[in-house]
């Protein structure tokens, strides 16, 4: 979830005044997404981790980028040890040595999570969704698809959506008539790029562009938009702590799943796993999708989950029936060119 997440730089200790004897060079530091999200995982993996375990951990906040991780490794003054990762980042930095090779055996077994999960360098931390978002309060008719999200005449208003290639363009080629399954077929060709970009035309004098995830609910609240692209979890947390009338739409969602790194050269490496064994546990990873909506990677957990909560989760098999797997590979290939372009298109007024 990158660019996502508000409170950048922020940090809570959460010591709770233990200090061991053999105390290491500087506490555990993990890094995540920031916002609601952020706020569950201290809620529900960082506070209950110190408690158990009685070691001192600190927790910072981030936007995104493997030129952050670059430099926080190959600077050799790191002070980051588990970061939160998308999967580009995550193939990327492993590639290059930025973190650690992991060693199952210290997270219960690969087989204790589900398949998608397990990567040489990364274990599996949430599965979440892109989804049309929208206020339920301020519309008189509720959207349904990607397609109504680009129909500003039963809709007007403006609308918001990533500011950048990525989710975006595979959302306007879904409402310009392109099957979901067949999404990164036609963004492979050129022609199926110019499409997008032509479909993203239509309504660019009503659009509007996000970075953080903590912004499209923030618009939505403000009235600043009528609908937005936003992540499937930020709409749970808005209508529970907030108190918002917010709708979703799965038709046609963008899933992915994110994961959780262990920096190269780390001087807190036990610690680390210690973590990542802690909150890898099915009866530990229950708890999050009850503080926000977003799957995880635990075997065995929607077990623990009560049925009416899993129906709000993009593990649910309703949910996913028509749902598109964020291609990594074609991403990583073709992200700075789309960017460049993305980038010239929307600065053109």
């Amino acid at each position: 979830m990158r660019a996502r997440h508000l409170i950048a730089g922020a940090a809570l200790v959460l010591s709770a005044g233990f200090v061991s004897e053999g105390a290491q060079a500087r506490d555990l530091t993990v890094v995540s997404w920031g916002g609601s999200y952020q706020d569950a995982q201290k809620e529900v993996y960082f506070q209950p981790f110190v408690e158990a375990t009685g070691t001192p951990l600190i927790d910072e906040s981030w936007d995104g980028g493997i030129g952050v991780l670059r430099a926080k490794v190959e600077g050799g003054n790191s002070t980051w040890d588990v970061v939160q990762v998308e999967s580009e980042e995550l193939a990327l930095g492993c590639d290059e040595g930025l973190f650690e090779p992991l060693d199952f055996d210290r997270l219960g077994g690969a087989d204790a999570y589900i398949p998608s999960a397990v990567s040489e360098c990364g274990v599996g931390a949430i599965v979440y969704n892109f989804v049309l978002g929208y206020d339920k309060d301020a519309l008189a008719k509720a959207p349904t698809s990607w397609a109504d999200f680009f129909d500003t005449e039963t809709w007007p208003g403006k609308r918001a959506l990533r500011g950048g290639p990525k989710t975006t363009l595979e959302i306007a080629l879904m409402a310009d008539g392109v099957a979901p399954a067949e999404v990164y077929d036609v963004l492979a060709t050129e022609e199926g790029v110019d499409r997008a970009f032509a479909k993203l035309d239509t309504i660019k004098d009503d659009l509007v562009f996000w970075k953080a995830g903590a912004q499209p609910p923030q618009f939505l609240a403000a009235g600043e938009v009528v609908m937005t692209s936003i992540y499937n979890g930020r709409v749970d947390a808005a209508n529970k702590g907030d108190g918002r009338n917010f709708g979703i739409v799965w038709d046609g969602s963008l899933y992915t799943l994110d994961s959780w790194v262990i920096l190269s050269g780390t001087p807190n490496l036990d610690q680390s796993y210690d973590f990542l064994a802690f909150v890898g546990q099915p009866e530990v990873q229950a708890g999050l999708p009850q503080a926000i909506a977003y799957g995880v990677s635990a075997k065995g957990v929607n077990d623990l989950i009560p049925a009416d909560r899993l129906a709000d989760l993009p593990t649910a098999d309703a949910n996913m029936a028509n749902a598109v797997l964020i291609d990594t590979a074609f991403w990583l290939e073709h992200i700075e060119q789309l960017t460049t372009r993305f980038n010239k298109w929307a600065a053109v007024q």
